[in-house]
C-alpha cells in the first residue's frame, strides 16, 4: 500500500504569491510559521513525500482574492511541467455576484480543477477566524454561489469548527447534488471533554448526510506537534462515523512539516489504521481520494 498512496491535501507556493508569506508575521492557526516562509516547490515536496507518494491533490493556499484564477493557472502550469498534481482545489468568492464567471475561466485555465475551498471556519477566538461573519453558511449570496459549483461537477472544501457543525449539516442537507469534504477530521481544537463532546455530535450530524466526506489531515494544527494519540483517537472515531468509503487521507504539507516529517506522518495514520481490513486502509489512503478528485494518473 505505501506505493499507491494518495496525499489528498498539500499545498505548493512561490513566497511572491502569498501577503501572507511575506512582510510582517501574520497569526495563523498552526502557530509561528518562519521555517516556510519561503516558497515550497513541486520538487520539495516530492522529496518530502518520497517513494510513498502515487498522486496528490493541491488545494488553495490562499493567494490574495482577486488572484484566484492565477492561482489555479499556475498551479496547472506545475502540473504540466512535472505531472503532478493530479486534481486542484481553486478558490473562489461564493458570495461575489460573478462567480459563475471566475468558475469557467478557471475551468478552461486549469483541466485538473476538482472543487473549490472558501474558508468558512469562525471561532469565538478571532484568532481562529477566517469568514467574513459568523453565518456565512446561511447567507444567500454564499448559496448561490455555492449551487454554481454543483452546476460545474465541482466539490466543495468545508472547512469548519466544531460549533459551526449544526449550520453545515443544513448546508449539507439542502445541497443534496454537492460533494462537500470535511477538512482536518473537523478540526477538532477544543480537546477538553466538553469540547469532545460537541465535536462529536457535530461529526455524528454530517456523517448522516450521504455527500459529505471527511479529509484525514491536519491533527497538528492545533497541539503543533504529531501525536500518534491523537490520530488514533480523532481518527478512529472519524472513521467509524464516516466509513472508510467516505475518508481519505492528506498530508497538510508544509504546514505539518512545522513540527514532523512527511514519512512520520504517513506511518502514524498507517499504524493507527493497521487494523482495518486491507480493502478498507486502500479506500483511506487512495481510492476514496481517486474516486472524489477524479484522479486519472
Amino acid at each position: 500500500m505505501n506505493a499507491a498512496v494518495i496525499d489528498a491535501h498539500h499545498h505548493i507556493w512561490r513566497q511572491a504569491d502569498l501577503p501572507w508569506l511575506s512582510g510582517p508575521m501574520q497569526p495563523r492557526i498552526f502557530g509561528p510559521y518562519e521555517a516556510i516562509r519561503r516558497d515550497y516547490p513541486l520538487e520539495e515536496f516530492n522529496a518530502d513525500a518520497g517513494p510513498a507518494l502515487a498522486a496528490s491533490v493541491y488545494v488553495q493556499a490562499n493567494w490574495p482574492p482577486a488572484r484566484a484564477l492565477d492561482e489555479v493557472r499556475w498551479v496547472q502550469s506545475e502540473a504540466d511541467r512535472t505531472g503532478q498534481p493530479l486534481a486542484i482545489v481553486g478558490y473562489a468568492d461564493l458570495t461575489a455576484p460573478d462567480v459563475d464567471d471566475l468558475l469557467a475561466a478557471q475551468v478552461e485555465a486549469a483541466p485538473r480543477l476538482r472543487g473549490v475551498r472558501m474558508q468558512l471556519h469562525w471561532h469565538a477566538n478571532p484568532q481562529y477566524r477566517f469568514a467574513a461573519h459568523a453565518d456565512l453558511m446561511d447567507d444567500g449570496d454564499f448559496r448561490r454561489g455555492l449551487a454554481r459549483l454543483a452546476a460545474r461537477d465541482l466539490l466543495f472544501e468545508l472547512q469548519v469548527f466544531p460549533a459551526q457543525m449544526p449550520a453545515a449539516a443544513r448546508l449539507a442537507h439542502d445541497f443534496p447534488a454537492l460533494t462537500l469534504v470535511l477538512m482536518h477530521c473537523g478540526m477538532p481544537e477544543d480537546l477538553s471533554p466538553a469540547g469532545l463532546a460537541q465535536w462529536r455530535d457535530g461529526m455524528a450530524r454530517l456523517a448522516a448526510c450521504d455527500n459529505v466526506a471527511v479529509k484525514l489531515s491536519g491533527l497538528g494544527t492545533f497541539v503543533h506537534e504529531l501525536s500518534a494519540d491523537l490520530i488514533a483517537e480523532i481518527g478512529g472515531e472519524t472513521i467509524a462515523l464516516f466509513g472508510p468509503a467516505r475518508c481519505l487521507w492528506g498530508s497538510n504539507f508544509p504546514i505539518e512539516k512545522l513540527w514532523t516529517d512527511y514519512a512520520s506522518l504517513l506511518a502514524a495514520w498507517q499504524t493507527a489504521c493497521a487494523g482495518l481490513a486491507a480493502a478498507d486502509r486502500r479506500a483511506l489512503f487512495h481510492d476514496t481520494a481517486a474516486r472524489l478528485y477524479r484522479l486519472v494518473p
